[in-house]
């Protein structure tokens, strides 16, 4: 009904504006008569066609109407006789895991284990050393928990002697030292196939050094080796022959656990680097220090020297401060006494700049450096409340590096401290011992020449 009036008023519009267009055309009432005749004529024709269209599509949809109930039910009683098969199908498992159950008795407790045990074991084999050897053995664990988990199958004979063996395999292959060839990554990253050995299940070494295993069964050289000595041990044990007993190799009993820690633990260089600038400062200041203070040692040792050995000469030397004293006192032999200790004085004053130097600049490291190093350490807890403040306390490892500055850089100053202190002790009582001999000699010299003119 709906379509039909929509048809009507349609209709309707057309013929209003053909009505309209026509009046522009029309030259007198008669020929717009004529035009509403032949418009109404058309119209009636057009909508005779619609109805019998619509007609005929109602038919059809009637059909296919049909159709679709006919298809539903027969759906409806398909899934009848599906769920009643599904019912019968439930009812026959049942009864067939019944009588498998009385069928196995005790052996359904002993697969259970075994099937407990084969994903134990896989779990070891995949972590293990010996799988790098023996990689076929994961399909067989896979196959054979694929098989334990199913209800339609069950392990064989040969399954559980073949699980018997790999595990006896496993504990006597835990005792020997293998060597095999196998595919290693380099730490460069480049691939190369050599020829490594295996301690137990402990450890894997290549003429790099020590490998680890990758978490895609891979070989490969750990980024940095050990220190020296156990990298030493690894190049033993790769040149060792049957029946040789390396001496000192160290075990990593964790798998590679230990190793990776080893490997992480920051080296003396880079514990030197977390002190930052204040850090290179400090040993920058030191290396001068102790340049300068084993300049005026061997400066002051030679003149020591020197001046022992004057004092043995009744000839005066010039290259020693000694003698240039008592070259001063030959030249003034004859002067009075007053003016002779003023001279000797004068010369003894002379060598004073000379026995003296650097050892101001000596003392005044040993006491800057430590005001260093805590500076260093105050830069390094603003740095660690910074961190604190923007991220929390949640993860120490942010608050790492302002601690190391802090720790760092008071260490440096100490380890900068400490022997300069030593060395300016050394280097200023060895001045003081020729700034004694000359004061002591210079003494002696108007004493004698007083009671001489007395």
């Amino acid at each position: 009904m709906k379509r039909i009036i929509t048809v009507l008023a349609a209709t309707l519009l057309a013929f209003g504006a053909q009505v309209a267009g026509a009046q522009d055309n029309a030259r007198s009432m008669q020929d717009l008569l004529r035009l509403i005749e032949q418009g109404q004529a058309r119209d009636s024709a057009e909508a005779r066609q619609r109805e019998q269209r619509f007609n005929a599509a109602r038919g059809e949809q009637q059909n296919l109407l049909n159709q679709a109930r006919a298809e539903r039910t027969r759906q409806e009683r398909e899934s009848e006789r599906l769920e009643q098969l599904f019912e019968e199908n439930q009812q026959k498992i049942i009864t067939a895991r019944s009588a498998l159950d009385q069928r196995l008795g005790a052996l359904k407790e002993l697969f259970g284990v075994l099937q407990t045990v084969s994903g134990d074991t896989q779990g070891r084999f995949n972590n293990s050393l010996t799988n790098l050897q023996y990689p076929e053995r994961g399909a067989f664990l896979t196959e054979l928990g694929t098989k334990m988990a199913s209800a339609t199958e069950l392990a064989s004979i040969e399954d559980i002697e073949t699980l018997w063996y790999m595990l006896q395999q496993e504990v006597t292959e835990s005792g020997k030292v293998v060597r095999f060839r196998h595919n290693v990554t380099k730490a460069s990253g480049e691939q190369a196939d050599e020829e490594v050995v295996r301690v137990g299940l402990f450890n894997v070494v290549g003429p790099g050094g020590y490998l680890v295993v990758k978490d895609d069964g891979t070989l490969a050289e750990l980024v940095r080796q050990p220190e020296g000595r156990l990298v030493s041990t690894t190049e033993a044990l790769l040149d060792a022959q049957p029946g040789d007993e390396p001496v000192g190799f160290g075990l990593d009993v964790t798998r590679g656990g230990i190793l990776g820690l080893l490997v992480e633990t920051p080296t003396l260089m880079d514990k030197f680097h977390q002190g930052g600038y204040v850090g290179y400062a400090i040993a920058i200041l030191g290396v001068i220090g102790v340049l300068i203070a084993i300049w005026r040692l061997l400066a002051l040792s030679t003149a020591s020297r020197k001046v022992t050995a004057q004092l043995k000469s009744d000839t005066a030397r010039t290259d020693n401060p000694l003698g240039r004293v008592l070259a001063a006192y030959e030249s003034n032999r004859n002067a009075d006494t007053e003016t002779l200790e003023l001279k000797l004085s004068e010369a003894a004053l002379k060598e004073m700049p000379g026995l003296t130097t650097g050892l101001l600049f000596i003392k005044v490291v040993s006491v800057v450096a430590p005001l260093m190093g805590l500076l260093g350490t105050v830069t390094g807890m603003i740095n660690t409340f910074q961190v604190i403040t923007l991220y929390g306390a949640g993860d120490p490892k942010l608050m790492a590096g302002g601690i190391s500055q802090a720790l760092v850089t008071t260490v440096l100053g100490l380890l900068v401290a400490i022997p300069m202190v030593l060395l300016h002790t050394i280097v200023s009582g060895q001045s003081k011992k020729i700034i004694n001999i000359l004061q002591s000699q210079s003494a002696g010299l108007v004493a004698e020449h007083s009671e001489a003119h007395r």
